[in-house]
């Protein structure tokens, strides 16, 4: 099922996620899946795209200082059972966030799941720039986020 993603920057700083939280809680938001990064991996990953693309975005010195600075801040990503509530409340809240649209998929809780549904995206030729997921308890199903690259066609398949 394609859902929408927000992704945010946030100090890397104890306390903030909690206070992320704690606004999403307040509005009795959920929060169905959820994944952190510090923000220079980030910054890693646009330096080496804008290497393979050869097109420059910004300066090599400015990629060194935001790779240097992005380690203040930590990339999340997160799906939300209220998309358009968090998107309002992150706007008011000032959070500087993006959306986009991801590929959410319930796994049976089972050796081989992921490799099936990872395997799929191959078949059809799909790359997969990113992917998380979580499980409750052994008897529940599996929630995993797949960012491919190609939206359209991974929409028509995993629908």
């Amino acid at each position: 099922m394609v859902r929408t993603e927000i992704s945010l920057f946030m100090k890397n700083v104890p306390g903030e996620l909690g206070k992320l939280a704690s606004l999403f809680a307040e509005a009795k938001i959920n929060i169905d899946a959820l994944t952190i990064q510090d923000a220079s991996s980030y910054v890693q990953e646009l330096f080496k795209a804008r290497g393979k693309a050869l097109k420059r975005i910004a300066s090599v010195a400015s990629y060194n200082s935001m790779r240097k600075d992005s380690v203040e801040f930590a990339l999340i990503r997160l799906l939300v059972d209220q998309t358009d509530r968090a998107i309002d409340l992150l706007s008011k809240n000032d959070y500087i966030f993006d959306i986009m649209p991801v590929i959410a998929i319930e796994l049976d809780n089972r050796p081989g799941a992921l490799a099936e549904v990872a395997s799929q995206f191959g078949k059809e030729g799909i790359n997969i720039n990113y992917v998380y997921g979580s499980v409750s308890s052994p008897d529940e199903k599996c929630l995993f986020v797949f960012c491919p690259e190609d939206m359209e066609l991974a929409s028509k398949i995993f629908a």
